[in-house]
């Protein structure tokens, strides 16, 4: 029963967390360019951002350590799937695929996200270089979102893990 609650927690967590990083990406970002012309960015800026960079960057630090627990526990091992050893490659790529992308989260995409937002200070320069950084990061994450997703579930299946539906 532990292993199910953890994996439903993973599940949601990592729903949370990829779907806030496509909202990003297909239409918070699109839709600043015409929220900039028309004078309105400020709102999205000051009240949606900061609110929803809070969900995706703890639902992405859940979903990892959910998902470490889940590794550990089931009997694959946390080492093996980062080893990729004892059948635990598939999995265990899916694993570090999820990593890389949790490191670009908290990393790359918040500390600079919090200088375009005006969280911290930085001048123009550092806000122009920040919004290029947090931008190549999220875009790295959604295109690694499939193939973590494709690697983590073909890893479960292998290994028979206990099913939640």
């Amino acid at each position: 029963m532990e292993l199910i609650i953890d994996r439903w927690l993973h599940i949601l967590a990592g729903i949370t967390w990829i779907g806030l990083l496509y909202y990003f990406n297909a239409v918070q970002a699109p839709a600043m360019a015409a929220a900039k012309a028309d004078g309105t960015a400020a709102g999205i800026s000051k009240h949606i951002a900061p609110r929803a960079l809070l969900w995706f960057r703890w639902a992405a630090l859940i979903t990892w350590l959910t998902g470490a627990y889940y590794l550990e526990r089931s009997g694959i091992g946390l080492g093996n799937a980062f080893l990729l050893r004892s059948g635990a490659a598939p999995i265990g790529i899916g694993a570090w695929l999820g990593t890389i992308m949790l490191f670009n989260v908290w990393v790359l995409i918040w500390p600079n996200q919090k200088k375009v937002l005006g969280i911290v200070p930085a001048d123009d320069a550092a806000k122009a270089k920040g919004a290029r950084v947090a931008f190549l990061a999220s875009r790295t994450n959604t295109m690694l979102s499939l193939p973590m997703l494709f690697f983590m579930v073909a890893g479960s299946a292998a290994h028979g893990l206990p099913r939640i539906l």
